[in-house]
């Protein structure tokens, strides 16, 4: 049973940040937040999670099962990550490629404290184990001091990103993805690539809140389990349940911005006109349709928006918005099992997508194209998508972040690669600066 505390905040951006710098004296943390983009399904401007009262840590072996099992005997909040080779669990796939990370599959935890931020108003949900602490956190909060280590690295500090796919090596896995297209074999296939830096540190913390900045994303996460850390300035919401509705909100079309608003209008408008970039995004609603019709009470999956142009600090995107409504006694991990790997970073069909992905990527993309988010005791859950992100282990000093995109028949390497480029800038620029 949790106990709850509310308070007021005088300053609640001050807040905010002083709260996710007093989190990191924790092995385990989920911080959540929405920067202020009130869109239509948010509930809260931030959540942070810390210090874990019980966890999971699993490989994809029976995951979802074993994830169910942990959820029901819990039976309360759990915040944590699903990796997107998951899909090993849900089909007969598998994951060979390197992996630098060797984060694992799945990671969920039972917080001792949840802090939820709405507007001037701060809920804490604590364990009464951690009752006589709660005092005592709260003037820390509200007197934190952010502190950075002196990192120093080799070569003067600066870091050399390395592809695991260059550009000439790209173009002919783009079009041996064409290929399988022209066949038949599928109609849709998110092709990804890794930038990483091998024996060089970062100050997590540091990083994610030069990456917010920039960015200033709807789904951004700041996420610690012991050495692993994943900074995210993600977009996308892979999928929320409020209740019996299911919301999926699957990103496909991108468009860079400019300064100079005419232009920037100009961009926009070409984004929402760009047949290439709607037949992606509605293969993919189509896809996500028939994942949320499995749990769906018959007649109830439904289109709530088609190709809207969303505009953030970095990229203009393409986004739909398809939900769904569910019988009470549905399971959530059945709902989130049904429907992943999300469609916006597979393709279509999406097994056999899934399958040539494995074929022609070289790494194993981990936590990056999977989800991290939160299950309440009550069943309802909200996840994002693991994009725009970088990815970091301590212990081994690696450093990666992967970009994407959605190959179709109307598809160029070139301009393909150029997306990628543009996907990745905000998280070369933090890393090299």
């Amino acid at each position: 049973m949790r106990t709850i505390q509310k308070h007021k905040l005088t300053h609640p951006e001050a807040f905010k940040q002083n709260l996710l710098s007093w989190a990191q004296q924790y092995d385990d943390v989920v911080w959540l937040d929405s920067n202020n983009h009130n869109q239509k399904y948010s509930n809260y401007d931030a959540v942070l999670a810390v210090d874990a009262f019980t966890a999971i840590q699993t490989d994809y072996y029976n995951a979802f099962d074993k994830l169910k099992e942990y959820y029901t005997t819990t039976n309360d909040w759990i915040f944590g990550y699903l990796t997107y080779d998951l899909k090993n669990d849900i089909e007969a796939l598998h994951s060979n490629n390197d992996d630098g990370l060797a984060f694992p599959d799945l990671f969920f935890f039972q917080p001792k404290k949840v802090f939820f931020i709405k507007g001037s108003t701060v809920e804490i949900h604590y364990l009464k184990a951690v009752d006589d602490e709660l005092e005592d956190d709260f003037k820390a909060i509200n007197f934190q001091e952010t502190k950075y280590e002196n990192i120093l690295n080799d070569s003067e500090n600066s870091i050399k990103i390395k592809l695991k796919i260059h550009k000439d090596e790209y173009f002919n896995k783009v079009t041996q993805v064409l290929s399988h297209i022209h066949r038949g074999d599928i109609y849709e296939a998110n092709f990804c690539q890794e930038f990483y830096a091998e024996d060089f540190k970062i100050e997590p913390l540091e990083t994610y809140n030069k990456l917010n900045k920039i960015s200033n994303a709807p789904f951004s996460t700041f996420l610690k389990v012991r050495d692993n850390y994943l900074l995210s300035a993600s977009p996308e919401r892979y999928i929320k349940k409020e209740g019996c509705k299911v919301i999926s909100q699957p990103i496909k079309g991108t468009a860079k911005r400019d300064k100079d608003y005419k232009l920037d209008a100009i961009l926009k408008e070409n984004l929402l006109n760009n047949e290439k970039e709607r037949s992606e995004n509605i293969m993919i609603v189509d896809l996500v349709r028939n994942d949320l019709s499995q749990t769906a009470t018959r007649g109830s999956v439904k289109v709530e928006e088609l190709c809207k142009i969303y505009s953030f600090d970095q990229v203009h995107q393409m986004i739909s918005t398809v939900v769904s409504q569910v019988k009470d006694s549905t399971n959530p991990i059945d709902i989130i099992k049904t429907t992943f790997p999300m469609g916006s970073m597979t393709g279509a069909p999406k097994i056999s997508a899934m399958k040539i992905i494995e074929e022609l990527e070289e790494t194993k993309r981990g936590l990056y194209s999977g989800s991290v988010g939160y299950i309440s005791p009550q069943g309802d859950f909200d996840f994002n998508v693991v994009i725009r992100s970088i990815l970091y282990n301590e212990t081994k000093q690696y450093v990666s972040y992967s970009v994407g995109g959605a190959i179709t028949a109307k598809s160029t390497p070139l301009s393909e690669y150029e997306e990628c480029l543009i996907k990745a800038k905000a998280m070369r620029e933090v890393l090299e600066n």
